[in-house]
């Protein structure tokens, strides 16, 4: 038997199916990733705009920097990773679809159960308040302010030195305590606490990359390539 013929068997007999999706998904789309070639922007390394103090310190740059950032994703499509994972949802009497991606192209596939651990780039929520709203701009003309109590307004993502959001992420563990296999497709397996989930999982667990990982050694099926390649495979 094949690797990709038990990873179809394991999946075959599963009700209940949790994803983990990374950065290389959403790099077959066309969208950099923080640690590949692409990671630049104005000499600026992602590490030091995407926190905290770099938005207090300066948040006209780091919001030119997630307009630009939108600017790549608006122009970026589904690939057939993406879809795949549709199928396989569609399918499945209960799927969780846990990803660290923030640019909402699993949305745009057409995935209904997303839970995004690290926020949402087509977010905006304010500082002080509890107002937030989806912004489709990709273009900033000065720094954007809430209407409803005038303070500055942040990309609704997760920064590094954030802690995730917490309902987000009991659901996230819960879907993959609950699950009967776990896919992991298209990440390092380095950032934490998302690798975490990997660990915390009690059923065979499905990875896709074309790198080995941290986890490749105990994993019941480990698939090397794209994930727009491997995932169409397991369902036809």
């Amino acid at each position: 038997m094949t690797p990709l013929e038990k990873a179809r068997g394991l999946l075959a007999g599963a009700e209940r199916v949790a994803v983990l999706t990374g950065a290389g998904i959403s790099a077959e789309s066309g969208i950099p990733t923080f640690r590949g070639p692409g990671g630049l922007w104005r000499n600026f390394r992602p590490e030091e705009l995407a926190t905290p103090e770099a938005f207090a310190k300066d948040p006209q740059l780091v919001w030119e920097w997630y307009m630009w950032r939108r600017g790549l994703i608006a122009e970026a499509q589904p690939n057939p990773g993406h879809r795949a994972l549709v199928g396989l949802e569609r399918r499945t009497l209960v799927f969780t679809l846990i990803t660290q991606n923030v640019d909402g192209l699993h949305d745009r596939a057409g995935s209904k159960n997303i839970r995004k651990i690290h926020g949402d780039i087509w977010l905006s929520r304010c500082t002080r308040c509890a107002y937030q709203r989806v912004d489709k701009s990709t273009a900033v003309d000065g720094i954007p302010q809430c209407p409803e109590c005038r303070a500055v307004l942040r990309p609704g993502v997760v920064w590094f030195g954030e802690q995730l959001p917490r309902l987000v992420w009991d659901d996230a563990e819960r879907a993959v305590h609950d699950s009967q296999v776990l896919i992991v497709a298209g990440t390092s397996a380095q950032v934490y606490p998302a690798a975490g989930l990997i660990s915390q999982a009690r059923v065979p667990v499905i990875e896709i990359n074309i790198d080995d990982t941290p986890f490749t050694s105990s994993v019941a099926v480990a698939l090397r390539g794209l994930s727009g390649e491997l995932l169409p495979k397991l369902l036809f």
